[in-house]
């Protein structure tokens, strides 16, 4: 039941019922709602400042697992930038220097990064700023890895070549001579046995019994095997490429064939005394680019450094040659 409100009419001197305008009662209300709306306003804003909803929760936590996670990979990119800087120094200052090959300078490494269509695939992952930061860092290393991976491609083949040169060198003495024993005669002029006098010797003697084995020195092919009528008697010629080649004269028995391919330390013939020759030996010529070679500086595969002396002694002897 409503509750009915009085006043006291001084005017009549009477009790009147009190009546509330309609004006005055839809200002009333309006106040109220606008009070409401104000109030609920400055809660609200409380609220959104201060107390975050559960999505607000997830988000900020996701957020932060973000940073963490960016902060471990940015540290792991600088531990992998630092090897891949070690990689480039070794390719350059190490491998490619073994081969005698030309650095690749870090400005080329540059130029194929920029040349390479990937990293506009990876630029469209992420909008923000840590996305696209840690996605041009991973294109660098990317691209790098890549040029890398080309350089030491480049340098296994220049391993295959280099192996095959220094199987093509000659590095070892043509017949077994453990004790030094048997150099009769080194390079340079001698004293011709037959004519006697001073003429340039092309190469070493060496002296051993009639049937003694004699090695090739080097991988190679034989180029010539037979007589040879210029006094060399039976003689073989190998071809190691790479601009050497050995000559291998006076041999009793010939072994090898024209076109057949040896290795190093394979059998190609046996000690003779055939041609100009003074007594059984061996006569072992190295040419290289077509000019004949002191061959004393092609046995580091058979000498330590006092042998190496010691031979060196001996071969430089001015003394009689054997052909």
């Amino acid at each position: 039941m409503k509750k009915i409100k009085y006043y006291y009419n001084t005017h009549t001197l009477r009790y009147e019922k009190l009546e509330t305008p309609l004006r005055v009662r839809l200002l009333q209300l309006f106040g109220f709602i606008a009070a409401s709306i104000v109030t609920g306003i400055i809660i609200f804003a409380i609220a959104f400042r201060y107390i975050d909803s559960p999505k607000e929760k997830l988000l900020r936590q996701q957020n932060d697992d973000l940073r963490q996670n960016y902060s471990i990979m940015q540290e792991r990119l600088k531990q992998l930038e630092l090897q891949m800087d070690e990689i480039a120094n070794r390719d350059n200052t190490v491998y490619r220097s073994i081969f005698e090959a030309k650095p690749i300078p870090d400005s080329a490494r540059v130029r194929e990064m920029e040349k390479r269509k990937e990293v506009q695939l990876v630029q469209g992952m992420g909008s923000t700023e840590l996305v696209k930061n840690m996605t041009a860092q991973l294109n660098n290393l990317a691209l790098r890895m890549a040029y890398q991976e080309r350089s030491f491609d480049e340098i296994t083949k220049m391993v295959k070549n280099k192996a095959q040169l220094l199987a093509s060198i000659p590095a070892i003495q043509p017949i077994s001579n453990k004790n030094l024993t048997r150099i009769a005669s080194g390079y340079g002029y001698r004293i011709d046995p037959i004519y006697k006098d001073r003429r340039a010797h092309m190469g070493m003697d060496f002296t051993a019994p009639q049937g003694t084995p004699i090695y090739a020195t080097a991988d190679g092919v034989v180029s010539d095997a037979g007589f040879n009528t210029g006094g060399f008697g039976n003689r073989v010629v190998l071809n190691h490429g790479n601009n050497y080649e050995t000559l291998y004269g006076h041999m009793y028995r010939i072994k090898a064939r024209v076109g057949q391919r040896v290795k190093r330390g394979e059998v190609i013939g046996y000690v003779g005394n055939t041609g100009k020759s003074s007594g059984p030996h061996c006569h072992y010529e190295v040419h290289h680019r077509g000019t004949p070679v002191n061959p004393i500086y092609y046995f580091y595969n058979d000498l330590t450094p006092a042998q190496f002396d010691r031979l060196l002694k001996l071969a430089a002897a001015s003394n009689q040659s054997m052909d």
